[in-house]
Parts: structure tokens; C-alpha cells; sequence
């Protein structure tokens, strides 16, 4: 079978049209760029890119009529693919130059018997946009994984549109300056820079002259320093604007770039933002004097202050996760304990201790699904008092306004409610059928020290009298939110049924 019948075999003639366009393989020849050998521009792209959208894989791609060649690869050691199997041949063939996205290849008709789906490289996602010279798709920039992925953000695809339309452009320099045109003049002055400026993409470029300390830059970049609008900075202003606390390992990461390999990453927080607000940034050596030392500097800054704090997150919810597992184990501790002395044989033991297990999991639960944060009252009773009551009968009155509660509160409160449902499912008013719960809360105290109050009232069930002795479910339900300051809880046996009323500060 040749190349043009297997590609007959899997790509649609909308795409092979496409792909054998007469006058866009002339656009792609008329580039005479090599294909083979590292370029620190395309690569330095390719890299943000991957940053930019969190895939392990991206590309800059070069579609010939029978093979695609990486322009710049991160994250692969092949140089290229056939043509006839090339996801970027489905980009350049769609309409404009929006991005061509697969979430997952396998559940993609289209992809699901391609070899780089179902071969070792088990390509999933794919995202890439096309690049154009001359009017012409000749390739694209393109990120994968290995991994099926969610729809990207519109601000990440806008990213990835901006920097396909910056590799467009090198492709275009670069091929004049190989005609003899000056690579420096047409990446400074060149009006279309500003058009490359990724000013939708939150992307800021620049071009530093060393030689006059000047950074000639786009609106963008002194909008994210917080510095009035300019086109031509001082790079010392610029190094001012870093906050205090990066701005000396900033300074060590560029010089060290400057006298060694030239390439320049690196983040650091804007001293006069507020909220916080963390850039980061890329740079390359354009051009240096016959000494050798930089004379030009080209990058971009984008803003990464979403990532930060997100990292910020995780690692206060790791250290709230540690806090509260330590707690826990502290807390099944007593429980069993205090669950063995008052069990009078080892059935009952496991039964209750079991329950309030089980009460304690769904505390939790709901907690981690809240990330540790506020929980409504509402849906601490629905997971651990309604359970107790059947949903085509309900005898559990619970009515009350929106309360949120902190992950303490909400952990005794739960325990609380589960051992009232238990005691009234076994000898209270929900062990007869006559029996109900009315369950009310409502908001005390003033605006500066608000309090919840929360009522449990038994109805219609057996007659009450107060215990002998407090088994430990009365016990519990008296200590359980001992961990939060001004918490009151009342327990009260009346004939008429069993009545609860607790009472804790907001924070």
C-alpha cells in the first residue's frame, strides 16, 4: 500500500484536500527552513506552552503532502510522523484558526484505530492551533498527553492562539532574515510585534537593549508591574517593581542566564499589586557584540498568579488534612474506648461503635468534598439526622435558615445528630410509629457576636424517664463540640420526650 492510499484509508478527503493543496506545499517549501537541529526561539515556546496548558508533550509542526517534521519538540524524542496519521492534518484542514481540541482520542471516531492512539506513544489529548505564512496552514503548535483532559480554560486557549500567531511570525522572520533581512530590526521595530503582544493571552513581550538599559515592551507589561503606561522602560524600574522578597534572586537567576547559556526563567511576586499577583517570565540572548557579552535580550512575562495560589491551597489544606487525620485518630480512640466500657457484650460494642464510625465518615466526607471550609448546617442534618427517618414518611421535621459552620463544628454537630437519630430510632419517638422529630435552628446574638441554636424535640413516642445512669451516647452528645469555645449543650429527658438544645458561636 503506498502513502497516498493509506492516507485514502484514514483521513477524510475534506483533510486530504487540504493536505495536498498545491499552493500550500509552494508556501511550505518557500520557507527553505531545515528541519533538523534545535532552535532556541521555537523551543523556548514550545516550552511555555507546555507550561501554559500542563501537558507533558507540545510541538511546533511542519505538514508536508506524506510526513508531518517538529519544527521544536518538549517531551518527545521522535523528529516527525506520517502525514496520513497526524492529528495537526485535522487542525490545518478546519475552518479559521481556532483551536482544534480532542479531549479523548479513543472515544473519537476519528482517532480510535489511529496507531498513535492504540500504539505505545497512547495519545488521549490533543490541543493545537494552525500556523499560517503567506496566507497558508502549514502546521501547527500543538500540545498532547497521554491522559484524557477536560475542556481547557478560555484564557489557556487564548494563550495557545497567541503563541501560534508568534511562531507564524518567527517562521516569516526567519526565513527573511535568511533572505538577508535583519533578524534584530525585524523583532524590535517591526510594527506586528504589538499584534504579538498576547495582550488576550495575558501575555506581556519585551526586547531589553543592554546597551542603553531601555526595555522596549508592549501596554500589557507595565500594567502587570503596576506602572504607568509606557512603551519603553527603564530596566531598573522594572527590577523595582518586583516585590522585595524576589527581587535579589530574580536579579542572581538573570545575570547567571546573561553569562551563561542565555535563557532566562523565572517567577516572582509584583511589590505593588493587591491582591497578590506572581508573573512569570522567559528570556533568550538575541544578540551579542563581538566580545560575546548580550547586547539583546527578548521575552515574555505572563501572569501565573492562579497557579500560585492554587499551589497556596493545596498545601493549606495538606497541612488542615494532617491537623484533622491527628484529631481523628484521637477522636476513634475515644470513641472506642468509651464504646467498650459502657457496651455491656461485644454485639452491642460493634453495633455502636460502628454507627458513630459511620457518623464520623460522613463528617468527613462532606468536609473534604468542601475542602475543609464552610459547611452548611442544612447538609450536616440531611447526612446525619434524615438517615433516620424514611423519605416516603418523614417524621424528622427540619427547618432553618442558611448557617455555615466551621470543620469542627460541623464534626460535633454531626456526631450530635447521629446519636439523637439513634437513640430516638431505638427507644425514643422514632421506635413507634406515631412518633416525630422536630428539628428547628435558628441565628441568635448580634452582628458582632453571632451564635446557631439548634432544637431537637421528640413527639408522640414511648414515655420518658431520666436514666439510672449516662451511657456513653449522652456523654457524647454533651462533649462532643467541647472543642469549640462557647459551645452549650443542653440534654434533657422530659416525660413527654427527649429534647436537645445546643447553642455554639459563628466564627
Amino acid at each position: 500500500m503506498t502513502v497516498a492510499e493509506d492516507q485514502r484509508g484514514i483521513l477524510p478527503q475534506h483533510v486530504r484536500d487540504v493536505l495536498e493543496s498545491d499552493s500550500r506545499n509552494e508556501a511550505l517549501r518557500s520557507l527553505d527552513i531545515a528541519l533538523s537541529g534545535s532552535d532556541a526561539d521555537f523551543d523556548a515556546i514550545t516550552a511555555l506552552a507546555s507550561q501554559i496548558m500542563q501537558t507533558p508533550v507540545a510541538l511546533v509542526t511542519l505538514l508536508g503532502r506524506e510526513r508531518q517534521e517538529f519544527r521544536s519538540k518538549v517531551g518527545t524524542e521522535l523528529d516527525g510522523t506520517p502525514s496520513h496519521i497526524s492529528f495537526c492534518a485535522h487542525t490545518i484542514a478546519e475552518a479559521g484558526n481556532a483551536p482544534f481540541l480532542v479531549p479523548n482520542a479513543a472515544d473519537d471516531s476519528r482517532f480510535t484505530e489511529n496507531e498513535l492512539v492504540t500504539g505505545p506513544l497512547h495519545i488521549r489529548f490533543y490541543a493545537g492551533v494552525p500556523l499560517t505564512v503567506a496566507g497558508e496552514k502549514v502546521g501547527s503548535l500543538c500540545v498532547l498527553d497521554t491522559e484524557p483532559r477536560e475542556q481547557p480554560r478560555p484564557a489557556q486557549l487564548s494563550q495557545l492562539e497567541s503563541m501560534a500567531t508568534l511562531v507564524s511570525s518567527l517562521l516569516h522572520l526567519k526565513d527573511s532574515a535568511r533572505r538577508g533581512d535583519i533578524a534584530r530590526t525585524a523583532l524590535i521595530r517591526e510594527k506586528k510585534r504589538h499584534t504579538l503582544a498576547l495582550e488576550a493571552a495575558s501575555i506581556a513581550s519585551w526586547v531589553w537593549d543592554l546597551r542603553t538599559n531601555r526595555i522596549e515592551c508592549d501596554d500589557l507589561l507595565p500594567q502587570m508591574l503596576g506602572l504607568p503606561i509606557t512603551s519603553s522602560l527603564r530596566a531598573s524600574d522594572l527590577f523595582r517593581a518586583i516585590d522585595r522578597r524576589d527581587r535579589r534572586q530574580s536579579m542572581l537567576q538573570l545575570r547567571q542566564a546573561l553569562e551563561t547559556n542565555g535563557e532566562y526563567a523565572g517567577e516572582y511576586r509584583v511589590g505593588r499589586s493587591q491582591p497578590e499577583r506572581w508573573l512569570g517570565t522567559r528570556g533568550r540572548v538575541l544578540d551579542r557584540d563581538a566580545k560575546g557579552t548580550p547586547t539583546l535580550v527578548f521575552g515574555v512575562n505572563f501572569d501565573i498568579t492562579t497557579t500560585k495560589t492554587s499551589q497556596e491551597r493545596q498545601r493549606l489544606l495538606l497541612r488542615e488534612i494532617n491537623h484533622r487525620v491527628k484529631n481523628t485518630l484521637a477522636t476513634v480512640q475515644a470513641l472506642a474506648t468509651q464504646t467498650v466500657r459502657h457496651a455491656r457484650e461485644p454485639r452491642e460494642f460493634l453495633a455502636a461503635f460502628t454507627g458513630r464510625l459511620q457518623a464520623l465518615g460522613l463528617a468527613h466526607g462532606l468536609l473534604s468534598d468542601m475542602e475543609w471550609g464552610g459547611i452548611d448546617l442544612a447538609e450536616v442534618v440531611r447526612l446525619q439526622a434524615m438517615p433516620f427517618t424514611d423519605k416516603a414518611d418523614p417524621r424528622i421535621n427540619a427547618t432553618g435558615p442558611a448557617i455555615s459552620l466551621s470543620p469542627d463544628q460541623a464534626l460535633g454537630m454531626g456526631l450530635i445528630l447521629h446519636e439523637l437519630g439513634s437513640n430516638a430510632l431505638k427507644h425514643g419517638a422514632l421506635s413507634v410509629s406515631t412518633g416525630r422529630v422536630d428539628l428547628t435552628w435558628r441565628l441568635d446574638g448580634d452582628r458582632e457576636h453571632p451564635r446557631v441554636s439548634l432544637l431537637w424535640e421528640e413527639h408522640d413516642g414511648p414515655a420518658v424517664s431520666r436514666p439510672s445512669r449516662s451511657g456513653f451516647g449522652s456523654i457524647l452528645i454533651k462533649r462532643s463540640l467541647d472543642k469549640v469555645l462557647g459551645a452549650k449543650v443542653d440534654h434533657r429527658f422530659e416525660p413527654e420526650g427527649v429534647q436537645a438544645e445546643i447553642s455554639l458561636p459563628l466564627e
